[in-house]
């Protein structure tokens, strides 16, 4: 894959992860919290350095999504 279409996708999903972190009206301090509820343990800036990269993990888009109560995603 060449690496300007592999950060198309990276931008893409950093957008549609903000977004529905912006919909449920949930700050990283907030996530913090709530993803420590299902027991994961991650720092606000941990969290504030993956979505600036937009870097991360498909197991910590669920986490994330899980702990913030979406029940569908807009990827469009």
């Amino acid at each position: 894959m060449t690496e300007g279409l592999e950060e198309h996708w990276d931008t893409r999903v950093k957008a549609i992860l903000k977004a529905e972190l912006k919909r449920k009206g949930v700050t990283y301090a907030q996530l913090v919290d709530k993803l420590a509820a299902i027991g994961v343990k991650e720092t606000e800036p941990n969290i504030r350095n993956k979505l600036a990269r937009g870097k991360f993990t498909a197991v910590f888009l669920l986490q994330v999504l899980v702990a913030i109560g979406a029940k569908d995603i807009r990827i469009e």
